[in-house]
């Protein structure tokens, strides 16, 4: 099910009409790709059952790989003392593809082995681009892939019915414990899982869950596509993970990089059989410079067939709800969205758009609605490109949503670069809600990227130092009360003006302090800011425990689907008194930003009858001043169109949330 009202049809955007041929040519592109194919998408999508290493029938053991440029292939590992023999050679099976058949006892449960490539004038050691398992030697750091079978997993819950918006929190496993080491799947399903319900978040998002040979790039540089990172443990207990989140009525989704790969030709796919554009483009267009790492060719059939059997594999054997799809923007143009500046249609065609790229994301959500209808796709763009969630018989992408982007960029703006007293209620009203009506949205304040080595979480950005000595309870430091204060408000004006649903990263419900920082030469391989203080969450004498306990009502407030069916209305904004006001069914948000002046006599415009106040950010319960009486009702006399005016005292620096009862 997707929240929210019924959308408007993408087809009726009169601004699109010069561009019309466009989205016409894109639905032909995809129906003759699809005609090529000659069968559905679904038995298309088997690439992973079929290459890599796998059991027979009788207990033999299978290799098979792709390697157009390769002369010869060999397994290498404990089983041969790394050492190439005869026996552990493939042969060639025609179309650039290897097979290598072994009897059942020449491979054992443990065993550690590489694919040893040759081709015209070299040869090299590569993990098997197909491979489940990649393990890294705790002494020499090397990687290797690994012989493993485990018992067939027995899943004991069915996954949750979606009944209300997405409410995501994007965690990641290794950093998700206060110890400073790396975290592991049976840890995240113990002690996160509760939590995450516990907070009132219905979707969970999984960081880092295809290997990566480089911890420190939060797993954004994939080297291992088909393999669950083995640093967090066994595919097996990340299967128990989902199944427990599936039976605590939480839906699973994962970041899944297609965007691009790791350039590492042993612990990648870069250069893997000895060419450079086995899987990715020749040449310049092949590398992306700006994140060291290489482009997909999406145009090869090959390519696609090998990235869409990875989406498979995700949802069957892992039993995902779905994904969040990474560096869409980056897919999207040939200049990867770094040229101009999105400001008119004019920007995203004229030959900008990267086609193959486009088509490919179209048959990767048709696969997902085509395999697993229950399943969403999100488009991390901070384009805008239209027609990302249009539906695709109208030559648009199908993505079922589409990330606001432009929100957590006001929110960092306000905090650091304007003065409280320069924000302007209509620009923060626009940031707030500026999305196409044809598209669903999930917004949100902060996600992981603001807090990366070089930025900071929005708590840190509105206090300063103020955080290392001022957030106990009644501290009278006026940075932290403006950042506390502010937290809050900005995370209930994103969710009350959400278009339908929201996100956001672990710990920051509570305002976790500094920024993110894995474990590098840069600060002595140190693991202080790759974890998660939950102590500071759970202690009663900080402030901490407020903004998390804040979080979770404002999320037992709006997770009801009745909410997002109902699109926010403006209602008033104030520029002078930093006041802004909006409706959302009988829900009615009013926000006052300014940082010294209380309005005794805030006035609304609103249907006669009986509002009662049922969220206040400055409540003593979410650490704030308590200016306003708990749960109190004003009586609203109709003086015109059964309409009159509804009066509240609007203390600084508040939101509040009232509704309609009688």
């Amino acid at each position: 099910m997707l929240a929210g009202a019924p959308l408007k049809n993408f087809a009726d955007d009169s601004w699109l009409a010069p561009w019309h041929h466009v989205f016409e040519q894109r639905r032909h592109r995809v129906e003759n790709i699809r005609a090529t194919l000659g069968t559905s998408l679904s038995n298309y999508s088997q690439g992973h059952k079929y290459f890599g290493l796998h059991r027979n029938a009788d207990g033999s053991w299978v290799y098979r790989d792709w390697a157009p440029n390769a002369t010869a292939l060999a397994l290498v590992g404990d089983f041969s003392s790394w050492e190439e023999r005869a026996e552990y050679f493939a042969s060639s099976t025609g179309y650039g593809c290897w097979e290598l058949v072994l009897p059942a006892g020449w491979l054992k449960q443990g065993d550690h082995y590489r694919v040893r490539m040759h081709w015209h004038g070299g040869q090299g050691d590569r993990l098997p681009a197909w491979g489940r398992r990649i393990v890294q030697d705790s002494q020499s750091g090397l990687f290797s892939a690994q012989v493993w079978e485990e018992p067939e997993f027995v899943w004991q819950h069915q996954a949750p019915v979606a009944k209300a918006p997405p409410m995501i929190y994007e965690a990641h496993v290794g950093m998700s414990s206060e110890l400073g080491r790396i975290s592991n799947w049976d840890e995240f399903r113990e002690h996160m899982l509760p939590r995450i319900v516990g907070a009132g978040y219905n979707t969970v998002q999984l960081m880092a869950v295809q290997e990566h040979p480089y911890y420190g790039s939060f797993g954004y540089h994939v080297g291992s596509f088909f393999a669950p990172s083995s640093r967090f443990g066994t595919a097996g207990e990340l299967k128990a993970l989902v199944d427990a989140a599936h039976g605590m009525g939480l839906r699973v989704i994962m970041d899944l990089v297609h965007s691009h790969a790791v350039r590492n030709e042993v612990e990648g796919i870069s250069f893997y059989d000895g060419s450079i554009y086995q899987f990715f483009h020749d040449g310049a267009r092949g590398f992306h410079n700006a994140w060291d790492s290489r482009c997909f060719d999406y145009a090869k059939a090959q390519v696609r067939s090998f990235l869409l059997s990875n989406i498979r594999y995700w949802l069957e054997e892992f039993q995902f709800d779905g994904f969040r799809f990474d560096g869409v923007t980056s897919m999207l143009y040939h200049d990867h969205g770094f040229g101009a500046g999105f400001g008119s249609y004019d920007d995203y065609f004229h030959g900008r758009t990267d086609d193959d790229a486009v088509d490919y994301l179209t048959l990767a959500t048709l696969l997902i609605d085509e395999f697993k209808p229950s399943a969403i796709a999100i488009a991390e763009d901070v384009s805008g490109m239209p027609g990302l969630c249009a539906p695709r018989e109208q030559g648009g992408c199908g993505f079922h949503y589409r990330l606001a982007m432009g929100v957590p960029d006001m929110w960092f703006k306000l905090a650091e670069d304007i003065r409280d007293e320069d924000w302007n209620m209509g620009w923060i009203w626009s940031e707030l809600t500026n999305r196409r009506a044809d598209e669903r949205i999930i917004a949100y304040v902060e996600s992981h990227d603001q807090a990366m080595v070089g930025g900071k979480s929005l708590l840190f950005a509105l206090a300063g130092d103020a955080i290392y000595h001022s957030m106990h309870a009644g501290s009278q430091d006026l940075r932290a009360d403006r950042a506390v204060a502010i937290h809050k408000m900005a995370r209930l004006a994103t969710l009350g003006a959400a278009g339908h649903g929201y996100l956001n990263f672990m710990g920051n419900e509570f305002g976790h302090p500094e920024w993110i920082d894995f474990p590098r030469s840069g600060n002595d391989w140190s693991y202080d800011h790759a974890r998660r203080l939950w102590s500071l969450r759970d202690r009663e004498d900080l402030r901490y425990k407020g903004l998390g306990d804040f979080d979770g009502a404002m999320l037992a407030l709006m997770r009801d689907s009745r909410w997002f069916d109902c699109p926010p209305v403006h209602l008033s904004e104030d520029n002078h008194n930093k006041t802004l006001a909006w409706r959302r069914g009988d829900l009615l948000f009013v926000m006052n930003f300014h940082g010294q002046q209380s309005l005794t006599e805030w006035t609304a415009w609103v249907e006669s009858g009986v509002w009662q106040m049922i969220l206040d950010t400055d409540s003593h319960e979410y650490g704030g001043h308590g200016r306003v009486a708990l749960n109190q009702r004003y009586t609203v006399r109709s003086e015109h169109a059964n309409h009159g005016k509804l009066i509240v005292y609007l203390p600084s620096r508040t939101g509040l949330v009232l509704k309609k009862v009688f």
